[in-house]
């Protein structure tokens, strides 16, 4: 199994794209993100959801606003969490335009974490979505994401941990031609994340660290600042 983690990490973190003069890919972007879950009484279900403002700089330049919800189910004696979700996603143009596209989306989620070791919290998530971008046809997209968290200080994540946040996410495209004599390579993006992360309580964690994302045409940094909020 581990070698098949690490040809999975190798084989996303390898992919490199040319550049498009469009976006100023020297350009710091940042995020500011919000995240939740929390169960439904003694229940297996559950919801968990996500508010992010996405900018081309680090402020004021609309990249996205994505804010997103969804349902989760825990089945009994499986260590997985499954979602149905929504998500609607405001996104920008960069630069001085003010011009705005919408997209609505649907998506299925499995969360499937595990412990390598005392330190080492993995998380594989794998996510389908269903997306209805504007002036463009019904589209699919597949994603794997590989988290891992290390605890720096103490053994787990609990309150006053320090820790360090890893992740890379692979995206795919479920179809090429989107409308209009137009088309999107098989290939959508890579994001790769590194983080210090803070556990303020056992139930929130608040993370600073830089995102880069590459598609097929541009590599672009982003800080991110995050809060993770379990209740």
């Amino acid at each position: 199994m581990k070698n098949s983690l690490l040809s999975a990490i190798l084989f996303s973190l390898l992919i490199s794209f040319s550049a498009n003069a469009q976006i100023d890919e020297d350009q710091t972007g940042a995020w500011y993100m919000y995240f939740w879950n929390t169960n439904l009484g003694e229940s297996q279900w559950g919801l968990q959801g996500d508010i992010q403002y996405r900018n081309w700089n680090l402020g004021g330049d609309l990249e996205q606003l994505l804010i997103r919800g969804g349902l989760t189910y825990s089945p009994k004696n499986a260590d997985v969490k499954f979602t149905l979700g929504y998500g609607n996603i405001t996104s920008g143009t960069f630069g001085d335009s003010d011009d705005t596209s919408g997209e609505s989306r649907i998506y299925q989620e499995a969360l499937l974490p595990h412990k390598l070791s005392e330190r080492f919290y993995l998380t594989h998530r794998f996510r389908y979505e269903q997306r209805w971008v504007e002036d463009q046809d019904f589209r699919t997209r597949y994603r794997y994401n590989l988290f891992l968290n290390v605890p720096l200080n103490q053994k787990n994540l609990n309150k006053n941990a320090v820790y360090l946040a890893l992740y890379n996410e692979i995206f795919i495209n479920g179809e090429r031609e989107i409308g209009g004599g137009r088309s999107v390579e098989l290939f959508d993006r890579n994001r790769f994340y590194s983080a210090l992360g803070y556990a303020l309580k056992d139930n929130l964690k608040v993370q600073a660290g830089y995102m880069t994302q590459t598609t097929d045409n541009v590599s672009k940094g982003q800080i991110q600042l995050s809060l993770h909020h379990t209740f």
